[in-house]
């Protein structure tokens, strides 16, 4: 094979790759290139999420502040999920940070400011306001859903993507492998391991087998911020077709907020309602709907736990550790009114006892 056209020479040592440089420096050299008063801005960090993203705030002494999104490595704004679904949800009106720059090269993206409060956040401060905010968010992912279908089309990244068998499964045996192998030390018996992955494969299917709609795949209350009095969507690069119930159990069930369950049962009432006026609907009784979310909740719970064991287990990070309690307690109360589960039930008491 003849190497040495394109490489080094059979027996040197290889060209090194040059490393790409700090996310802060990038973004440095990307404000210097912008125009004032964002040139001159001061330049903070902030929270991350539980991506290899960095965010940056450009603080200027006059004019309204962005921020700066600085990826692992070099992107591609044409191709960037990001931008192509943004790009979507803006088509929709749903209100999410505009993008007012990039530089391919550097990794990194500008975008609008939204400020630092999440849902989350807002409600430590005022949990009176519950309800109202969590009624504006239902009603986003029912206009998420009626105009993702309306506006459906290969151009947009979330069509051609879907949580399918084989995506729901892999979920969950992340969760067998960071949350119960890497995190709690669990290694049960070849049996016990076969007939878990055969009731995971169970619950996939009956999931990969109902109709698909557009789904945010991380909406909750800390991807909504509260920005000039109403909710606002971010963190939604990796959106896809999946279950009508996936993004509400990720908003009802969330690992971050307790929703009590008269609350949820109002606001999947509210979901319910404003779906059956849609052309098509299919006539479901409230029964059938909560199986479905049950189901959903219980695959979305466990996936939420593999994603914690594996940011203190693989990333040394424990900051999600903090959720685990609520996630699991989402679990147990889930187990305990699902139909047709019970040996996954069995399978998962037997392996962790907060379950039991």
């Amino acid at each position: 094979m003849r190497g040495s056209e394109t490489g080094a020479r059979a027996g040197s040592a290889p060209t090194p790759v040059p490393a790409f440089p700090p996310a802060r420096e990038r973004v440095e050299r990307f404000a210097r290139s912008l125009d004032p008063p964002l040139r001159e801005a001061a330049i903070d960090a902030l929270t991350g999420d539980a991506s290899d993203r960095q965010y940056f705030r450009l603080r200027p002494a006059a004019g309204a502040s962005a921020v700066v999104c600085a990826h692992a490595g070099p992107i591609d704004v044409d191709t960037l999920p990001f931008v192509n679904v943004a790009r979507l949800l803006t088509l929709m009106s749903l209100p999410v940070p505009a993008v007012l720059g990039h530089d391919g090269p550097l990794g990194v993206l500008l975008l609008e400011d939204l400020g630092d409060v999440t849902l989350q956040a807002h409600l430590a401060g005022a949990p009176g306001e519950r309800l109202g905010w969590y009624e504006a968010a239902v009603d986003l992912i029912v206009r998420l859903q009626a105009q993702g279908q309306a506006l459906a089309a290969p151009a947009f990244v979330p069509y051609g993507l879907a949580f399918d068998l084989e995506k729901l499964v892999w979920e969950l045996d992340f969760f067998a492998t960071h949350f119960l192998a890497g995190l709690r030390g669990v290694a049960p018996g070849s049996a016990h391991a076969t007939a878990l992955r055969q009731e995971f494969e169970r619950l996939s299917a009956l999931l990969a087998d109902e109709p698909r709609v557009l789904c945010h795949r991380d909406f909750h209350s800390r991807n909504l911020m509260v920005h000039q009095a109403r909710l606002c969507v971010i963190d939604f690069q990796d959106a896809r077709l999946g279950p009508d119930t996936y993004d509400l159990v990720s908003l009802l069930r969330d690992s971050y907020v307790d929703v009590p369950d008269t609350e949820q049962a109002a606001l999947i009432a509210r979901f319910r309602a404003a779906r059956a006026t849609r052309p098509g609907a299919v006539v479901e009784s409230a029964e059938a709907f909560e199986q479905r979310f049950l189901r959903m909740a219980l695959q979305r719970n466990l996936k939420a736990l593999g994603t914690f064991g594996f940011q203190a287990s693989v990333r040394g990070n424990p900051a999600y550790l903090a959720h685990v309690p609520r996630t699991l307690a989402s679990v147990r109360s889930v187990l305990v009114t699902l139909d047709g589960f019970d040996r996954l039930g069995r399978l998962l008491r037997d392996t962790l006892e907060e379950l039991r």
